[in-house]
């Protein structure tokens, strides 16, 4: 039996029908939560639509005994994101979680990528996360109360074939960093999740032909995310713009930051940045900031003191 329990809550999880947004459907109904599961039922490249996959994992939560209602609503529009909550507060009342984890992949990069394929991306990942969390912000403003759970990808690292993919991703975590502050005076916490699971958009049954159960018998199955997106969704989270890593029975923190790196005593010159490479890129002491102004105050402290000392001279 565990204490973290969701009974009362609501929760909205996009691309629920299959793999990670099932598991995370799944475990969230189970420890007491309303999900609407969200899936267009689309490929994974992002054609077509079918209402099967979001209503197969309603059935399995409700033949556990949970609740759960299908939506099939596009969120890479404002009215798809907008139809879907409405979804939430039509069948339940409210809204408190929102779990984005509606994707597609079509691998690809330079020099034949063009814009369109680009674009396909941002639609779905970047600005589908932004739609819903932007049609939930006026329910959560209003109870003081929300929980949001972007995803990110270890994709953001590089790997050949992903430009596209990355790019959308790595976008996600700027938005939630400045998210996270419009939310803090509304108890509004946004984190962000990189999973590492066997689904079909990770290579495993690209064509979706395998029961979803298959997954689970992989050595990464989306399972093993669940925990993490749950403790995020949680009243009891206690970070907010923040990424984690989850995946194969490990969990760990990723974070941006800066090196203490190379500090001129007079204007620098190209040579003189080329010579002090290796103090550059020298990572002991790394400072990782909350904001971007607390990494404005770390990299200035220089002239901060210079000013001090000159108003004390």
């Amino acid at each position: 039996m565990t204490d973290l329990r969701f009974d009362g809550r609501v929760a909205v999880v996009t691309g629920a029908g299959r793999g990670l947004g099932r598991a995370y459907a799944r475990l969230l109904a189970e420890l007491g939560a309303s999900v609407v599961v969200n899936d267009l039922g689309s490929s994974m490249e992002g054609d077509g639509s079918d209402a099967g996959p979001a209503s197969l994992v309603v059935d399995e939560i409700v033949n556990a005994g949970g609740i759960a209602v299908s939506d099939i609503n596009d969120i890479s529009t404002t009215a798809g994101a907008e139809a879907l909550v409405g979804r939430a507060i039509a069948e339940f009342g409210t809204i408190d979680i929102l779990v984005n984890n509606a994707g597609i992949v079509r691998y690809g990069t330079l020099p034949e990528l063009d814009v369109d394929h680009v674009a396909s991306h941002l639609d779905v990942h970047l600005l589908g996360s932004f739609n819903t969390m932007r049609a939930a912000w006026p329910y959560f403003v209003e109870k003081r109360y929300g929980r949001v759970v972007h995803t990110t990808s270890s994709g953001i690292f590089g790997l050949e074939n992903n430009l596209p993919y990355a790019a959308a991703k790595a976008g996600t975590i700027g938005m939630a960093r400045s998210a996270r502050l419009a939310g803090e005076p509304h108890n509004i916490k946004i984190n962000l999740i990189a999973p590492a699971a066997q689904t079909r958009m990770a290579g495993g049954d690209p064509l979706g032909e395998q029961p979803e159960q298959a997954h689970e018998e992989s050595f990464m199955p989306p399972s093993a995310v669940a925990p993490m997106v749950a403790v995020l969704s949680h009243e009891s989270c206690p970070v907010s713009g923040e990424i984690y890593a989850a995946g194969a029975g490990r969990f760990a923190r990723v974070f941006i930051g800066h090196t203490q790196g190379y500090l001129a005593a007079e204007t620098a010159t190209a040579d003189d940045v080329l010579a002090h490479w290796d103090e550059i890129n020298d990572e002991s002491g790394y400072y990782v900031p909350a904001d971007l102004m607390s990494w404005s105050g770390d990299f200035l402290t220089h002239l901060f003191a210079q000013d001090a000392a000159a108003t004390q001279s």
